[in-house]
Order: structure tokens, then C-alpha cells, then sequence
């Protein structure tokens, strides 16, 4: 249909007004470049949580940065990443998810510069905590974009680029920080693992702006202020106990501020019930719980994440405190994990949730059982271990493959019911679940393991016990993830629009 004023398509003329009209206008081609792009900036995030890890005694002897400092280094970019990810979200619903994008983009490279210039540890600091704030803009609009590019039954499919870069970014993340840091390009130490960011968030910027669909959500919603400070305040209550609590001795006043959170959030449901009746444009969408398949889905991503959250904190303790061995070894016994884990994100789930549902979330989650359970069993044989380290493989394969089996359908499966007019609010909030329960598994199983091995820097068979007993938690986590994964919808609905193929 043509406008007789303009002699445009009507689609064309309505496209800068609504992402999903121009999304639909995308051949095949732009769509999977457009799906490129936003998957380098989910590996940006990725690696720059991970390398900076490496950097630390660099950072330290170069820096002279103290420990709380290298610290706050760490955390502080992954307490702003969590406290700021719904709002992002939410901004891309209001300005456009490729503008807001854009933004998280420029912000991280910028960021990423003010890092790499740092000259005192407090300024490095304070790079990081506006790096994570960027990250916090930007990470949201990857799945965004993706829910309005790719209808239900091709999400999975698109999203196995997202796991099998993952997978490898989370290996790659400490190779890369060392080569840097070893190479000690143009005599810069430290600085080059931030600089790297410069080059990528340049390209990704330059065709981002090109490629990706422009407009936003026809719902077009106003900015919520005090939605967004209860939103913050719900998820500091959470986040930071969980995150500098062990570091503080586990203080009452932790436990106090947890506990704040449920008459916060009692609050927070009801004020924005109450805002989207008056003009729908509530950071938190109350409607979005009305679908089973989303309120499930985020249940059994947060039983997932603190799961795998507790288990990647507690194996490396593990396999350095108990098998004594060195951090590049760890790292080596890590790649049957990822490659199971990107291997079955990107082969196996794409194939099978379209044919038996979401069930296979529960397959994976008992198969990581299994693994696991073996895993425990090898570890009772140190000596056999010390002999032929290689047996670690098969139960960390197994391992990786329920974890690709499980992690790499939730998203879809969890957003496959949500209008894609909201698309930046549940994106936003599964992100936000998904670091949450990271943060728990990793300070309740962390805690655990510590309590049974609580020495640091000495290997001994303790540190085997201590894992034998959060791998009883991390079983019951994934059996909870299995059953919950049962009552997300069979049948996947679709919403929006299937764009050309």
C-alpha cells in the first residue's frame, strides 16, 4: 500500500515510529548482521568481567591499588551492571532499542578509554562503577532487539550465536587478559586489556547505526522516577549484602537490608499497578506476570543461576584448594565445559526446543545432575586424578551439555509469551534475575564451601569435602530448575510479527 502524498509504502512511512514495523522490513541478511553486531557487544561485557580478573596482581604491583580497591574494581562493575539493568531495559522501550544501544555502546567505549587512562586507583574505580552503568544500557537491547528481529520459533536459533560465544569469551576472557598483560604492548602494562574495547565499540557503533531497526515501542512509556528508585532500592537490597558480604564477615546489617527488600518490593508492585493504570508507563509491567511462561521462566532462571553460580565459584576453589592445581590448569579443565555448553546452545537446543518443548530444560538440568555426580565420585580419587587428569573431561562435557540444554532455551522460552511492546522491561528483568541469582549462588554455596574448607592458600583433601557438600546444594538447585521448567506452556505463542526469511 503507497501514501499518495509521499509515494512511500505505508510499512516505510510508519517504520521510524515502531521497531517491530521496522524490524519486518530487515531481509534475512540484515537481520544476521544486525544479530552479529549486538552479540559483540554481549562479548564485550563478557570479556571485560572475566580479564580484568587476570589483571589483578598487575594491577596491584603497577597500580599500587590496595585490595579493597581491586575490589571495587571487580564488584563495583558488577553491582552497577545489576542495580541499572531494568532500567536500561526499560529505556529502550521509551527512546528506541537501537538508540539505547547506541548509547550503551558509546558509553562503554568511552568508559573503556576513561579505564585504560586511569592514573590513580580511586579514578580507575570510579571508570569501572560508569562501565558497568553503560554495560547496564546496552546488555538489555542485545535480547531486545532480538525478540523484535526473531518471533518464538527462531529466537532459539538466533540466541545459539549468543551461547556459543559465551561459552568461548568466558575461556577466552583470561587467555586474551594474559597475552595482553604478557605482551606489555607499547610498555602501556595493565591498560591494554581496556584499550582492546576501543577498536570493537568503534566498528560495533559505526554499524549498529546502519543496520539496526530503528523506532521503538508503539506503547511509547514515560520515564517512571519513582519506579526506578524503588527498582534501585529493591535490588541493592539484594545484590550488595550478597556481593560484599562475605568480604564484610556477614554483618547484621546484611540481613537487615535483605529483609527490607520484601516490604520494598510490596511496594514497588503496588505503585506500579497503580501507574500503569494511570498512563501504562510503570518501569515494572505488572501484566508481564500475568503469563505463566514468563513468571516460570524467570523462577527457573533464578534457580538456574544460583545453581551454576554456586557451582563455577566452588569447582575452581575445588580443583586449586583440593587438587592443587595451578590457575592455567584450571582454566584447561574449564574447555569441556564450554565447548558442551556452546555445543549443545548451538546444535542441540535450537533443534530440539522447537520440536519437544520446554522440557528439554528439565533434560539438561538432570543431566547436569549427572555430571555432577560424577564429578563429586572422581573427586574422592584424588590419586586417580593425579594420574590421569584427563577423566575430568567426561563429567565436565556431560556437564556443559546440560547446562547448554537448559541455559540456552530459558530465554526464549521465559520471553516467548511477552508483547513485544515490553520487550525492554522483561529483558531488563530476566537480566536482572539472571545476575541476581548468580549472586546468590555465589555468596550461599561460596559460604558453604567455606565453612567445611575455610583455610586459603593450603591444599587439602577438606577443600574435596567442602565441594562434595555444595554439589548437594547445587543438585537440589537443578532438580528445583528441572520441575519448575515443567510448568512453562508446552506450546510456544507467538506475538508480533515473523519478519521475512
Amino acid at each position: 500500500m503507497r501514501d499518495r502524498a509521499t509515494g512511500r509504502d505505508a510499512a516505510v512511512a510508519v517504520a521510524p515510529q515502531s521497531a517491530v514495523a521496522s524490524a519486518a522490513l530487515l531481509s534475512t541478511g540484515q537481520r544476521s548482521l544486525a544479530l552479529a553486531i549486538v552479540a559483540t557487544a554481549m562479548v564485550l561485557d563478557l570479556v571485560d568481567m572475566t580479564i580484568i580478573n587476570v589483571a589483578v596482581p598487575t594491577l596491584q604491583a603497577q597500580l599500587g591499588a590496595s585490595d579493597a580497591e581491586v575490589q571495587w574494581m571487580v564488584a563495583g562493575y558488577s553491582t552497577v551492571f545489576s542495580l541499572l539493568l531494568i532500567t536500561g531495559g526499560r529505556l529502550g522501550d521509551m527512546v528506541g532499542y537501537s538508540r539505547a544501544f547506541l548509547l550503551g555502546v558509546a558509553g562503554f567505549t568511552l568508559t573503556s578509554l576513561l579505564c585504560g587512562i586511569a592514573q590513580t586507583p580511586g579514578q580507575l574505580v570510579a571508570a569501572r562503577l560508569l562501565q558497568g552503568g553503560a554495560a547496564a544500557i546496552m546488555l538489555p537491547q542485545v535480547m531486545s532487539l532480538t525478540q523484535i528481529m526473531y518471533p518464538p520459533h527462531e529466537r532459539v536459533s538466533a540466541l545459539a550465536l549468543f551461547g556459543v560465544l559465551g561459552g568461548l569469551a568466558a575461556v577466552l576472557g583470561p587467555v586474551i587478559g594474559g597475552f595482553l598483560l604478557s605482551a606489555n604492548l607499547l610498555g602501556l602494562g595493565w591498560r591494554p586489556i581496556f584499550l582492546v574495547n576501543l577498536p570493537i565499540g568503534i566498528a560495533a557503533l559505526v554499524l549498529a547505526a546502519r543496520i539496526l531497526p530503528a523506532g521503538k515501542s508503539s506503547r511509547s512509556p514515560r520515564f517512571d522516577v519513582p519506579g526506578t528508585c524503588l527498582v534501585l532500592a529493591l535490588l541493592f537490597a539484594l545484590i550488595f549484602p550478597l556481593i560484599q558480604g562475605r568480604d564484610y564477615g556477614w554483618p547484621l546489617w546484611g540481613f537487615v537490608l535483605m529483609g527490607s527488600s520484601v516490604p520494598i518490593a510490596a511496594i514497588l508492585m503496588r505503585y506500579s499497578r497503580g501507574r500503569m493504570a494511570r498512563d501504562g508507563s510503570a518501569l515494572i509491567v505488572p501484566e508481564l506476570f500475568h503469563a505463566r511462561g514468563f513468571s516460570f521462566g524467570l523462577l527457573t532462571t533464578i534457580a538456574f543461576q544460583i545453581a551454576t553460580g554456586g557451582l563455577m565459584f566452588t569447582l575452581t576453589l575445588a580443583m586449586q584448594r583440593g587438587l592443587g592445581f595451578t590457575p592455567a590448569q584450571v582454566g584447561l579443565a574449564h574447555v569441556p565445559y564450554a565447548f558442551g555448553a556452546s555445543f549443545a546452545i548451538g546444535m542441540l537446543s535450537r533443534k530440539a526446543l522447537p520440536r519437544y518443548g520446554p522440557v528439554i530444560i528439565s533434560w539438561g538440568a538432570l543431566l547436569m545432575v549427572t555430571g555432577l555426580a560424577a564429578l563429586t565420585w572422581l573427586f574422592h580419587t584424588p590419586d586417580l586424578i593425579a594420574h590421569a587428569p584427563p577423566l575430568l573431561a567426561l563429567p565436565l562435557l556431560i556437564m556443559g551439555l546440560g547446562m547448554g540444554l537448559t541455559g540456552g532455551p530459558l530465554p526464549p522460552c521465559a520471553l516467548s509469551e511477552v508483547d513485544v511492546d515490553h520487550a525492554g522491561a522483561a529483558s531488563g528483568m530476566l537480566k536482572a534475575v539472571q545476575q541476581l541469582g548468580a549472586a546468590v549462588g555465589t555468596a550461599a554455596v561460596g559460604t558453604l564451601f567455606f565453612l567445611v574448607q575455610p583455610e586459603q592458600d593450603v591444599v587439602s583433601a577438606d577443600a574435596l569435602r567442602a565441594f562434595s557438600v555444595s554439589a548437594g546444594v547445587i543438585c537440589a538447585m537443578l532438580l528445583l530448575t528441572a520441575v519448575l521448567a515443567l510448568y512453562i506452556p508446552r506450546n510456544l505463542k507467538i506475538r508480533g510479527h515473523a519478519p521475512p526469511r
